[in-house]
């Protein structure tokens, strides 16, 4: 007679039975309920005597739940649970999120190819490490982390729900950046020839930048509702962290902020173009490219040739990191301030660093208030017009 099990964390109970081959086999019930799961238990140990397929016995499964519950048992293929993840997922997510989500996905899926339709349970530790690998070829350790990190997930997702019995990505390790380069801040003569060479919305986002030291995406994503024009400050929730910010609005920012086309929509983004990229696309790439153009056209970076690196494979290989970048513009912020003589922890704070460790990268000496870090760094805003 088929037994049952509960693991840790799952909410279904687990049928274990044997298989004509003598092999036994666990698969969840798809229910909590302890007298229907012995039941669906009992009549799938007497379907798998005649099972030859994986397949087979899951359509075997699905009639028995349909039969004992009335209701249609969970699928549990790849494609189809990543997919009711997804749209499970979207309503607690930003909307850049979920399309990061959806991104990392559908790579997933892609490298799986015909094993997506096999169920969640036939994927091993195996091909999470090799989808990690084949990842690397491509992409920077932090984004191949971030691949690692949404599988750990969904099948963490899937382990409640009774779906799988292990979660296959829990114990496969990230990847460490052994190409790091080291960043620094931009020099204002730098910046002077940034803005020079930006279009109008690139000049406003980098003055948000510099002003705020806030990261591209949020920055990219921010809209009137995000701005308290009374009480001169910003307030957002960085999508890196989920740190709630609130930043004193320094007054060349403020005087840039006030030329902006306005709108009766608190929705309405202040850098549309950027705005509908981020929110499409899920990601910075498309910005951080176009950025990295800006500091081209200004001579301060070399054309990109996609040669092949030592551990790469031609133009999808791993891109080196500059050491100016958009994100530089947050070196640029801490150590104006550093030089205004702002405290390390009121610049902490400004920036919205969430460890001392992590602060120390970001040199700073003392001050008093958020207010009087705003108003520490320059007005380049009037020196550009």
């Amino acid at each position: 007679m088929a037994s049952l099990r509960k693991i840790p964390g799952c909410k279904n109970w687990i049928a274990c039975f044997t298989l004509p081959d003598g092999r036994r086999k666990q698969q969840s019930t798809g229910t909590p309920d302890r007298k229907t799961a012995q039941r669906i238990a009992n009549e799938a140990e007497e379907a798998a005597k005649n099972m030859r397929t994986a397949r087979q016995f899951h359509r075997i499964l699905s009639g028995i739940y349909t039969h004992v519950t009335g209701d249609s048992l969970p699928t549990s293929a790849v494609r189809d649970y990543f997919a009711a993840w997804l749209a499970r997922k979207a309503p607690e997510l930003s909307e850049s999120t979920n399309t990061f989500y959806r991104i990392k996905s559908a790579d997933f899926i892609a490298y799986l190819g015909d094993r997506a339709d096999l169920e969640m349970n036939r994927i091993t530790q195996a091909d999470v490490i090799g989808f990690r690998n084949k990842e690397m070829e491509r992409l920077s350790a932090t984004s191949v982390n971030h691949s690692v990190k949404f599988l750990r997930m969904v099948f963490k997702s899937a382990r409640a729900d009774g779906v799988v019995l292990d979660n296959p990505a829990e114990f496969v390790g990230t990847v460490a950046n052994r190409h790091r380069t080291k960043r620094r801040a931009f020099t204002l003569p730098e910046l002077k020839l940034v803005l020079d060479h930006a279009g109008d919305e690139w000049r406003s986002m980098i003055y948000f930048g510099l002003y705020t030291g806030q990261r591209l995406g949020d920055l990219a994503v921010l809209t009137w509702q995000n701005v308290d024009l009374a009480q001169r400050e910003i307030r957002l929730q960085t999508t890196k962290t989920e740190r709630q910010q609130i930043i004193p609005i320094a007054a060349p920012l403020m005087r840039h902020i006030m030329t902006l086309p306005s709108s009766d929509d608190p929705k309405a983004p202040l850098h549309p173009r950027a705005h509908e990229i981020v929110t499409r696309e899920g990601r910075v790439g498309t910005l951080s490219r176009e950025f990295y153009e800006i500091m081209m056209d200004a001579g301060l970076v070399k054309k990109k040739t996609h040669k092949k690196k030592a551990d790469a494979h031609g133009r999808r290989g791993r891109h080196a990191v500059n050491e100016i970048s958009f994100h530089a513009l947050r070196h640029t912020a801490t150590s104006l301030m550093k030089n205004a003589g702002i405290s390390p922890a009121i610049v902490q704070e400004f920036i919205g660093h969430d460890s001392e460790a992590i602060n120390r990268v970001y040199t700073h000496i003392e001050t008093e208030s958020m207010r009087r870090a705003a108003d520490a760094l320059p007005d380049l805003i009037r020196k550009a017009n």
